[in-house]
């Protein structure tokens, strides 16, 4: 009789002392996901020449970015006549623009140099940290400086009570806090997941993406749910915008003079330019679907949204800027 009731019972005992296979699984995701001390980057090349050739053309473009956004900086705390709002919000995108690629291009040339494909695990850790820090702080900059051409072309005569040294502060400073705040959400949460298939990251850097696809099934689901939110933020910046420049665009063409409306165009096409650059690259690689996904498509993509726009921004906003080019003419 005794034994009769204890079968009959044994079933609802599962419900509260899970079988020891499920509690060895358990364990082994834990260890494994505590055990890790490394990631492995993805490798440009297996032979030593193209690794070579990835670390030389890495550099080139790591010394052009420097050098660029370096001369912007330069010029524009030097040179008295670039102290306004304008010029002070580029100063602090160049300043983004050489922490984002300084985070991580030089690991990348690193590794091919020495042939070795390893970060650490709290390399890892501060490598996630701040390319989301520095990217996020960046887009909040370019929202407002959209902000900072409207104002300059729709509303003139407001601009200077508007847009003084105190409140420029204050916006760049909003910026900056708001790319910390999201990596410190996105890299706690992201390192809490357990990891159970392996440490081997389809990437040239740290991605999140990448990162969670090394996390234990369904253990990923409060990440997902966090990009979804930074996404939709995302958006509504992204919608402020273009409604910013449908304004500005709407009083640009009321401009009698041809020389004016050029003026105005000019100051504006470089912003829209960068903006379009970084959102296009940037989406795609956080938004594109799984089913056109590819490691290498991976990779171009990535070099493309985290390489390319702090290389060729200090490019974009010099070309056409008068201001700027006779301040860097004057550094020489």
């Amino acid at each position: 009789m005794a034994l009769v009731s204890l079968r009959e019972v044994s079933p609802n005992l599962s419900l509260f002392f899970p079988p020891c296979s499920v509690l060895h699984t358990q364990r082994q995701q834990m260890s494994n996901s505590s055990s890790i001390t490394q990631f492995l980057l993805l490798a440009f090349a297996d032979t030593r020449e193209l690794q070579l050739l990835h670390f030389w053309l890495f550099l080139g473009i790591y010394l052009a970015a420097l050098l660029g956004n370096g001369l912007i900086i330069t010029a524009v705390a030097c040179d008295h006549r670039l102290h306004t709002p304008m010029y002070f919000f580029l100063l602090n995108l160049s300043l983004l623009d050489l922490g984002s690629i300084s985070t991580t291009v030089p690991k990348s040339m690193a590794n091919s140099l020495w042939d070795t494909r390893d970060i650490s695990y709290a390399g890892c850790v501060v490598q996630v940290f701040f390319f989301l820090f520095l990217t996020t702080a960046e887009y909040s900059l370019l929202t407002v400086m959209a902000y900072d051409r409207y104002l300059a072309i729709c509303k003139p005569l407001h601009y200077g009570s508007l847009l003084g040294s105190r409140a420029c502060l204050k916006m760049a400073a909003a910026a900056w806090g708001s790319g910390f705040l999201s990596a410190v959400l996105h890299t706690a949460n992201t390192f809490s997941i357990p990891l159970c298939h392996g440490n081997g990251l389809d990437q040239f850097f740290c991605e999140i993406p990448q990162i969670l696809k090394l996390s234990c099934s369904h253990s990923y689901i409060r990440e997902v749910g966090l990009l979804v939110l930074s996404i939709f933020l995302y958006f509504g910046c992204f919608v402020f915008i273009v409604l910013s420049y449908v304004q500005i665009f709407r009083a640009v063409l009321r401009i009698p003079s041809e020389q004016g409306r050029h003026k105005a165009f000019s100051t504006c096409f470089p912003h829209l330019a960068v903006v379009s650059l970084f959102l296009s690259t940037g989406t795609f690689a956080y938004v594109k679907p799984p089913s056109i996904s590819s490691p290498s498509l991976d990779v171009v993509v990535a070099i493309l949204y985290a390489v390319v726009p702090p290389t060729v921004n200090p490019l974009i906003y010099s070309m056409r800027n008068k201001d700027l080019k006779d301040a860097l003419w004057n550094l020489f």
